[in-house]
């Protein structure tokens, strides 16, 4: 079996103009045995391989259900939260760290959570080549790296012709759910979004929403908190009307 978790993901992108401007740096860490084995085994169980085809979901999950679409979910907190408390709708996670892919998978497996998969790849080739326009009802994107020195926005996620791609993605009434811990990168969001043809922000322009019950708290956004830093919740909807089902609490 190849060794899925030492292949170095393609870098993940935003347009500038002709030229594609990554918007990280890899940053792989400590990968441990326990995630290696955790590729070796339970990728087949969870993980989906890029192929650059249109992808049927309903085979995929053996169903046809809402889903949800978390982009970086990091060491997968969040994603493996909400699956756990939403087995209604199915989940889609895409990150390029390998560190976090296969925490994840490990808890996904403990959960037994059937109803999610992963992508270990480029979130923008993915969008663009796997997953079907209106497809999604939810989007999420939680902490982005906020690329803080100026010189640097440029390779934020958060841009115009990303925000385009996101709404094509979404069914009319779907959701795109958002959160920083950077002010100045809240404002950028809510420039951008906020006049992303085909959304509408939730709480009013230049709103955002209390933290909801689908995103959970992580240790290191409570000690910011604490000391006094803020956190930005933005909520969009795309326009349309919305279907029922969208479960997990939400209204």
């Amino acid at each position: 079996m190849t060794d899925i978790g030492k292949l170095p993901p393609k870098p993940f992108t935003v347009e500038e103009g002709r030229r594609k401007v990554r918007s990280f740096v890899l940053r792989q860490g400590r990968f441990t045995p326990a995630q290696q084995r955790a590729f070796d085994a339970l990728w087949p169980r969870f993980g989906l391989d890029y192929g650059g085809q249109p992808r049927d979901f309903d085979a995929v999950f053996g169903r046809h259900a809402p889903r949800v679409l978390e982009i970086g979910f990091g060491n997968g907190e969040a994603l493996r939260f909400a699956a756990a408390n939403d087995r209604a709708r199915d989940y889609l996670g895409i990150e390029v760290h390998a560190p976090g892919v296969g925490r994840l998978l490990n808890g996904l497996a403990e959960d037994g959570s059937d109803h999610v998969r992963v992508y270990h790849h480029d979130a923008v080739e993915v969008l663009e080549r796997e997953i079907a326009d209106g497809a999604l009802d939810e989007i999420r994107i939680y902490f982005p790296d906020p690329w803080h020195k100026k010189r640097h926005h440029k390779r934020r996620l958060i841009q115009p012709a990303f925000a385009a791609l996101l709404v094509r993605k979404l069914r009319p009434g779907g959701r795109l759910h958002l959160a920083t811990d950077w002010q100045d990168y809240a404002e950028q969001m809510w420039d951008v979004l906020d006049a992303t043809p085909g959304l509408r922000n939730v709480a009013g322009p230049r709103g955002h929403v209390p933290r909801p019950e689908w995103r959970p708290q992580t240790h290191f956004e409570a000690r910011g908190l604490r000391l006094g830093h803020g956190v930005w919740d933005l909520l969009y909807e795309k326009a349309g009307n919305r279907e029922s089902g969208i479960g997990n609490g939400e209204s």
